[in-house]
């Protein structure tokens, strides 16, 4: 069960990019979610604590820190680049791509965060990386309606 889970029912046994798919996975669950802000919510605070229940010991099962089939980071990410944001396909893609960059590049402190040992540092880099994300949409989001009215 923590393959699965870890895995995000297998997306990170994928054989090239397992962390964009993972992305990807994440934003499907965003359409399903779409425009229902608690279902949203609840799908992504359940995958937080998954992936912080599975992720640590996935590490141990892979004999490998972070490793890069552990993929529910990425799913949960997703969800929080893009809790409170409209549905639209194009905010969606922005907030991937975002989000992808930020858990690319890590961006101070976010750098630190992924140091820390087993699920929590496997998923607070990446929940980060999403609050990162989320905010420049939101400002993004406050721009565009403060110059439309």
């Amino acid at each position: 069960m923590v393959k699965i889970l870890a895995t995000f029912l297998y997306v990170g046994y994928l054989p090239w990019a397992p962390g964009t798919f993972g992305s990807a996975a994440g934003l499907l669950l965003f359409y399903f979610c779409r425009g229902n802000a608690t279902i949203h919510i609840a799908a992504a605070l359940s995958l937080i604590t998954l992936g912080l229940m599975v992720s640590g010991r996935a590490e141990v099962l892979f004999r490998k820190n972070d490793a890069p089939r552990i993929v529910i980071d990425e799913a949960a990410g997703m969800l929080v680049s893009l809790l409170f944001v409209p549905y639209d396909l194009r905010l969606a893609v922005t907030a991937f791509i975002l989000f992808r960059a930020f858990d690319i590049l890590k961006p101070f402190p976010i750098r630190k965060l992924q140091g820390l040992r087993g699920g929590i540092g496997i998923m607070s880099d990446d929940i980060a990386a999403a609050v990162y994300s989320n905010v420049l949409i939101q400002i993004f989001l406050r721009l565009a309606s403060f110059k439309a009215s």
